[in-house]
């Protein structure tokens, strides 16, 4: 698929404004073959509730939703949306500020389901999360 057309299908899918990405700031950065890279600032209120590192959950949001996307912009033929149906994430290191990027990529792109691995990582190139989740094709 052309570039131009998974940008398409990503800005159709996000349709919908107030969702969670865009509640918390993620920003598409590119899309490529079998890649996609998102970024957020992290600030306060991205934090745990001590204020001490950025909480796990800003970590897996910014990684389903690199996945996900990756996903609607890699839907095989008459695939219309798809689900997460399994996710992990291992926390690797912690941050409290600064822009946060991630970068996801197509292990398994099957007919009914695919599996996608993400890197989070900090400005500095630090890895800070390893994701992986799979999606199931919804036709």
């Amino acid at each position: 698929m052309d570039p131009h057309d998974k940008l398409a299908a990503i800005e159709a899918y996000r349709q919908h404004t107030e969702s969670l990405p865009d509640l918390l700031g993620i920003e598409l950065m590119s899309v490529g073959d079998e890649l996609l890279t998102v970024s957020l600032e992290v600030t306060p209120h991205h934090l745990n509730p001590a204020h001490t590192s950025c909480h796990a959950a800003t970590m897996v949001a910014l990684a389903d939703t690199a996945c996900g996307w990756g996903c609607q912009a890699h839907l095989p033929d008459k695939g219309v949306s798809f689900t997460t149906v399994d996710l992990s994430c291992n926390l690797l290191r912690a941050v409290t500020t600064g822009v946060i990027s991630c970068e996801a990529s197509l292990l398994h792109g099957g007919r009914t389901t695919q599996i996608w691995d993400a890197i989070v990582e900090s400005e500095d190139g630090r890895k800070l999360a390893a994701f992986r989740c799979t999606e199931l094709i919804l036709y």
